[in-house]
């Protein structure tokens, strides 16, 4: 860190251009040594990292997406909100709906119809990371209780499934999402890019987050399933009750860090033709009017600083929830 951030805060502040129209604001003078991040670029090129090509007419409809899932996120996240199962309800059944609608366009109320492939920046990473994390554990927890249950053919096939998904990288994942999967419906059914990717991260996550769920429900001692079975609670009463809260508790810190992982991930989405946020900074960087030694530099700064700004968000967040959740243990 020492030697890090002297050369970070002069790059990105100090020794920064942050005013300019072309590349004459970011390149080496006689009067001007040392240029640092080309910022000029940033703040032309910006709504671009933030809605791809999505049409510009139509970016208030992002915009109400993002701010509903704000609303969303807090709802859930804030612990003393009210009405938190209207909160959930909404987050889990109003809002996907709502955000499909709006996003991609519905001519009967008069929204113009939007194709996923002018969906790009900050838009797609959100929804491939929302979608991969609201589907991966359910499925997950779905897919380690089937691993870890009686009956031979549930646990073969949820063992195939879990061990054929995380033996094969994520690119894989994705090449066989968008490749294979319209190989099962007919042509006129056939989901789009963007779909096919959601499908591929959503399996892919939920096979690491079905081990992450194992290793919770393996921590829990046997005489809690005794103590449930002995008050009368039968196995989905057992399992909703009493085992999955503990295992989840327990297990915090692992599936955070499935979903940093994931989040992160998400930048791959780039190798099936989606233009993420990193994407748009990689077709951005060429454009000859801002070709200069340090335009690469800084649109990759600004995208470590927005994944660094999310992952260390959800991090501290699942801290405090480790630190209330043992002093509610110790009380």
């Amino acid at each position: 860190l020492l030697w890090i951030v002297p050369h970070a805060l002069n790059f990105l502040i100090f020794d920064a251009a942050w005013t300019g129209t072309d590349r004459e604001a970011c390149i080496y003078t006689e009067a001007r040594p040392v240029v640092g991040a080309c910022w000029p670029f940033v703040w032309e090129r910006l709504p671009y990292f933030i809605y791809g090509s999505y049409p510009i007419p139509q970016r208030w409809r992002v915009d109400v997406f993002f701010l509903m899932l704000t609303v969303g996120v807090a709802w859930l996240l804030w612990l003393k909100a009210p009405r938190r199962d209207l909160g959930a309800i909404y987050f889990f059944i109003v809002l996907p709906i709502v955000s499909y609608i709006l996003l991609t366009g519905w001519s009967v109320i008069g929204l113009e119809p939007v194709d996923t492939v002018l969906w790009g920046g900050v838009l797609v990473t959100i929804v491939v990371a929302s979608v991969g994390i609201v589907f991966s554990l359910p499925l997950g927890i779905v897919l380690a209780l089937g691993r870890r249950s009686r009956m031979p053919v549930v646990r073969t096939l949820s063992v195939v499934f879990i061990e054929f998904v995380r033996g094969v990288p994520l690119i894989t994942v994705l090449f066989m999402a968008g490749v294979m999967l319209p190989l099962f419906v007919p042509e006129q059914y056939s989901p789009d890019k963007l779909v096919r990717a959601l499908v591929g991260i959503a399996i892919f996550a939920s096979a690491y987050m079905a081990e992450v769920v194992r290793a919770g429900l393996q921590a829990i001692p046997r005489g809690q399933y005794e103590g449930a079975m002995a008050v009368g609670l039968g196995y989905g009463q057992m399992t909703r009750l009493v085992i999955l809260p503990q295992a989840l508790t327990v297990t915090i810190p692992n599936i955070v860090n499935t979903y940093i992982g994931l989040f992160k991930d998400t930048t791959l989405v780039f190798i099936v033709g989606i233009f993420d946020l990193l994407r748009t900074i990689e077709v951005a960087r060429i454009d000859p009017k801002w070709a200069t030694p340090v335009t690469s530099t800084t649109g990759y700064a600004v995208a470590a600083i927005f994944y660094v700004v999310f992952c260390y968000g959800m991090s501290r967040y699942a801290r405090a929830m480790e630190v209330r959740l043992a002093k509610g243990g110790r009380r």
